[in-house]
């Protein structure tokens, strides 16, 4: 199974950065159906002072991976900040003693970061909130590992599930956050969370192919 050098993940958080100040507009306007209309705003906020604190410094994927979650749960506002800080808190956690991370290292990195969300909100898939993306993508990352499969079809796999995850929750009725006051109003339209999440995913998973 192939593997990437955790030195070498700098680039990973580079590109997630990229992923958040691309869709900033994007994020916001799907928030704005049924929410704040602010997701964007913020994660680009918390995502580009990440950028502009650490760019020009070498860091492990692990040690970026914390940097931004502090980042993240210190400067933005809103509920983002904390869960998605969490998140990867929860990966650096993981990952620290890590030289090369492996399919099966990133899978735990991910399961961990759950472990750490689960501890603080109680959503759970159905929920409308990005749970529903998180958790197929880890059990698409869990299937791959014990069916033994190459790194890099792994990730394509994760992006696939993760995508179905965030387009699942259109049909869901919001049971958290400001949406969660229209009701059955807020059936028909993408949680700005699953979104940004599976952004992440994605742009986590393409950068991690460049270094296999």
């Amino acid at each position: 199974m192939s593997t990437f050098d955790n030195k070498d993940g700098g680039a990973v958080l580079l590109a997630m950065v990229d992923t958040i100040q691309k869709n900033k507009a994007y994020l916001s306007d799907i928030d704005g159906l049924i929410g704040d209309g602010d997701h964007g705003v913020n994660m680009n906020k918390g995502f580009s002072l990440f950028e502009k604190n650490y760019c020009d410094k070498e860091f492990l994927f692990s040690e970026g991976l914390e940097y931004l979650g502090m980042t993240l749960m210190n400067d933005i506002g809103g509920s983002m900040g904390p869960i998605y800080g969490t998140i990867f808190t929860g990966m650096s956690e993981a990952g620290s003693n890590l030289q090369k991370i492996s399919l099966t290292d990133f899978a735990a990195m991910l399961e961990n970061g759950y472990k750490g969300l689960s501890e603080i909100i109680e959503a759970k898939v159905g929920d409308k909130t990005l749970v529903d993306t998180l958790i197929p993508a880890i059990n698409s990352l869990r299937d791959s590992v014990a069916r033994k499969e190459d790194f890099k079809r792994a990730l394509l796999k994760m992006k696939t599930a993760a995508k179905a995850g965030s387009n699942s929750t259109k049909n869901f009725k919001a049971k958290y956050g400001r949406a969660s006051r229209l009701g059955e109003r807020s059936i028909g339209v993408l949680d700005t969370g699953s979104v940004s999440c599976y952004l992440l995913l994605s742009a986590m998973a393409d950068s991690i192919i460049t270094l296999l």
